[in-house]
């Protein structure tokens, strides 16, 4: 048998240089990513036992509080460590992570890489993203990440995930992007999810996704359970604007435009005499909203929005979403066959529970 052939001269040196990179995004980003747990006063289903004997057994105090969390600093104050990850954006203590990492907690307990603790508050969350922003008091001055331009991935680049994934600090994996623009994952209200293979596990949440520039891309935020090697992070260009309203405001405010709308079956395409199946049909108008006003109507199929192509129902509700409040913009329409052009003054959207509508 033939001896294998000989790898190529010039591989050793892309391969060293590969490698490289990825040491250099590790050293550079990892004092920038924090461990995330959360604190709850006086909340707990259970008082934790009396001291006595029973209590001063190990094995019976890790078993409570594996089941009941640990019981630290003052007296009705009981800690959920290592909820997952979070990443430092502003030196003055601004950190992004996950909303279902804070979700629930009276305070959030942030472990720098140093293995220094600060407590933290929530400045503000946004659970139709799945994003949080936490703040602390720094001691000292803090290791910031850089982010990047989400916009320009593109399909096959190297992406690297840190985080702490089952508690274990600090963790660094790599694969590629493997898709952008994932909808109807069923996470979060606003999808347009980055999905990567490197590897994203429980304690991830909330950690960067970065390139090879080092610059973060993405926020990791949920894995598919019965798949391998399928995670989703959101879109860092979607949140700096959901994170600069958090900042600013403590809250997001969004553009509203009024409709419930589906997707365009190619029977309805072919009704409406369109081509094709982009774009969103207005299944319905709500009374008082902007598109009443405007005069949309049930069966419109909405093809444009401020000038932006549509290209389905999940993108015509980020366009929207995404649109200053008060703006008003040009909507390109189909109505029985005939293209018009229809002014439309965006609204705020509304509070929970009155009408859900984009």
């Amino acid at each position: 048998m033939a001896p294998p052939p000989l790898a190529r001269p010039e591989a050793a040196p892309v391969a060293e240089a590969l490698q490289s990179a990825f040491i250099q995004v590790a050293e550079q980003v990892r004092p920038a990513v924090v461990n995330i747990g959360t604190l709850h006063l006086a909340k707990a289903r259970r008082p934790f036992p009396a001291p006595g004997p029973h209590t001063e057994d190990p094995v019976f105090r890790d078993l409570f509080e594996q089941f009941f969390g640990s019981r630290q600093g003052p007296r009705g104050e009981f800690r959920q460590p290592s909820l997952g990850s979070g990443v430092i954006i502003d030196k003055r203590g601004f950190i992004l992570t996950n909303f279902h990492v804070v979700k629930g907690g009276d305070e959030v307990i942030v472990k720098l890489s140093s293995n220094r603790e600060f407590r933290g508050r929530t400045v503000g969350t946004d659970p139709k993203t799945d994003l949080a922003v936490v703040k602390i008091q720094p001691e000292a001055e803090l290791t910031v990440a850089r982010l990047g331009d989400s916009e320009r991935l593109r399909v096959g680049e190297w992406a690297i995930a840190i985080g702490n994934p089952f508690g274990l600090d600090q963790t660094v994996t790599v694969g590629v992007i493997s898709a952008t623009g994932r909808s109807e994952v069923g996470i979060a209200t606003y999808e347009n999810f980055i999905q990567t293979d490197a590897s994203i596990n429980p304690g991830n949440s909330g950690g960067p996704l970065l390139n090879l520039k080092g610059e973060v891309i993405g926020i990791n935020t949920a894995i598919v359970a019965t798949g391998q090697g399928i995670g989703f992070a959101i879109p860092i260009n979607m949140v700096k604007r959901v994170a600069g309203q958090l900042v600013e405001k403590g809250k997001v405010v969004r553009g509203w435009l009024g409709v419930a709308v589906q997707p365009v079956s190619p029977e309805l395409s072919q009704s409406l005499g369109a081509s094709g199946t982009r774009g969103a049909i207005v299944a319905s108008v709500y009374p008082g909203s902007p598109a009443a006003d405007a005069g949309l109507q049930q069966g419109d199929l909405i093809l444009a929005f401020g000038g932006t192509r549509v290209e389905d129902y999940h993108h015509l509700q980020r366009l929207v979403a995404e649109t200053e409040v008060g703006k008003t913009v040009t909507v390109q329409l189909l109505r029985k066959k005939k293209a018009l052009d229809v002014q439309v003054k965006v609204g705020e959207t509304p509070a929970e529970g009155t009408a859900k509508a984009r």
